[in-house]
């Protein structure tokens, strides 16, 4: 049986909430309820949108995100997990509000790289506007030996953002063949995997016929999720 107990600071967006927890669910190695972890969702839709107030001014997330770790906290989490990439952006701030360790989805996604063999060379990054211009993956993936090329602005423009777009509308299926492209022209300047950097975007891959981009793929979602098994498990 499982004790500690995993704050799940959600909401952004929901779809992709509900999947980390679903996610987390399939991953653990369970043979009853009991042997599954203890989560409690803060699916908090209303929180500012974080590519807004990072490249445009808009209204800080922090406040929000910070009133949801509260919350987790007063609800007997122990660590904090945020499926939201691009909340990321205000990981240290947030880190400094709360006692609770909190896991940062970048290096769960290296662990997943590396768990799948990939321990270096070229690695594509798709992910919104704001994460990849506050170089979330560049840096700390280049700090472990990758190199990291990313969209350009008219594949953001016209693939990458309609896509996650899209999944945030409820539209999995239509989000598909913009996402699948722009992974695909990751693969085909060199990337020997892409790392879907944005919690829509595994949800619209999945929804069509994502082995024929022919490129292993580090889904967030399932990378965050085994990290906070391995959290809960350690």
């Amino acid at each position: 049986m499982v004790d500690k107990v995993l704050g799940v600071l959600g909401g952004m967006g929901p779809l992709a909430s509900a999947q980390f927890m679903l996610r987390l669910t399939l991953l653990t190695p369970a043979g009853r309820d009991q042997d599954h972890i203890p989560a409690v969702l803060w699916s908090d839709p209303r929180v500012p949108d974080r590519t807004l107030a990072r490249l445009h001014g808009g209204e800080s997330p922090l406040p929000a995100l910070a009133r949801g770790v509260a919350g987790l906290a007063a609800a007997g989490a122990g660590a904090i997990a945020i499926p939201c990439n691009t909340a990321h952006g205000w990981f240290d701030e947030l880190r400094a509000t709360t006692a609770l360790p909190v896991l940062h989805i970048v290096d769960a996604a290296a662990e997943d790289l590396a768990r799948q063999g990939i321990k270096g060379g070229r690695i594509g990054v798709m992910g919104t506007a704001a994460t990849l211009a506050m170089r979330l993956y560049q840096d700390r993936l280049e700090a472990l030996g990758y190199e990291v090329i990313v969209p350009g602005a008219a594949e953001m423009e016209a693939l990458v953002s309609p896509g996650i777009a899209r999944v945030k509308a409820n539209d999995v299926a239509g989000a598909y063949a913009p996402l699948a492209e722009a992974a695909g022209i990751l693969r085909q300047r060199g990337a020997a995997a892409v790392v879907l950097g944005c919690t829509e975007i595994p949800l619209g891959i999945q929804a069509g016929p994502h082995a024929e981009i022919g490129v292993p793929l580090v889904d967030t979602i399932d990378a965050l999720a085994l990290a906070a098994i391995r959290w809960a498990r350690g």
